[in-house]
């Protein structure tokens, strides 16, 4: 505990004559012309997958339909089957639904990687322009408060437009 006083004690003292500034990368990467088309393209992907999963749910329900309306003249037997086809059925498409989640996540880290790394780039270009010592990532687990006057979101945003 005594340490932790020290340290809230002397960190003022550390920080006197250091620029800090936060980042919204979320806000970056959502408003860049990169982030937009990657977010259209996304959307793209997501709406086409969405169509096919649609179609197999369809499908799906429309076997379940067929199958209770059927049920009561099957044998016990046949019912069985029937019953163990949709199962088998329903974990595909379970699987095929999982299976597209997955792609559409891995096709959004693969898009965003590229403009992570240009943002970091701009924004360690314009923190040394600027005289910026730490740039902090501005969410609301990390910056409770930041005035709005040292946040370098709008000029990163500008400089990875262009």
């Amino acid at each position: 505990m005594l340490s932790f006083i020290v340290a809230l004690l002397v960190a003022p003292v550390a920080f006197a004559d250091q620029k800090i500034a936060v980042l919204d990368i979320q806000k970056a990467i959502q408003t860049s012309d990169a982030g937009k088309k990657a977010k259209s393209e996304l959307e793209t992907a997501f709406n086409k997958k969405k169509v096919e999963l649609q179609a197999e749910e369809v499908k799906l329900k429309k076997l379940q339909e067929d199958f209770q309306k059927q049920q009561a003249a099957l044998n016990q037997v046949a019912r069985q089957k029937k019953e163990s086809e949709l199962r088998e059925k329903f974990g595909k498409y379970q699987e095929l639904l999982q299976k597209s989640q997955q792609e559409i996540q891995a096709k959004e880290q693969e898009m965003s990687a590229p403009i992570i790394t240009k943002i970091r780039n701009n924004v360690t270009e314009i923190a040394k322009k600027k005289g910026y010592s730490l740039v902090l990532e501005k969410n609301e687990n990390l910056v409770l408060f930041q005035d709005g006057k040292d946040d370098l979101t709008d000029d990163v945003i500008n400089s990875i437009n262009k």
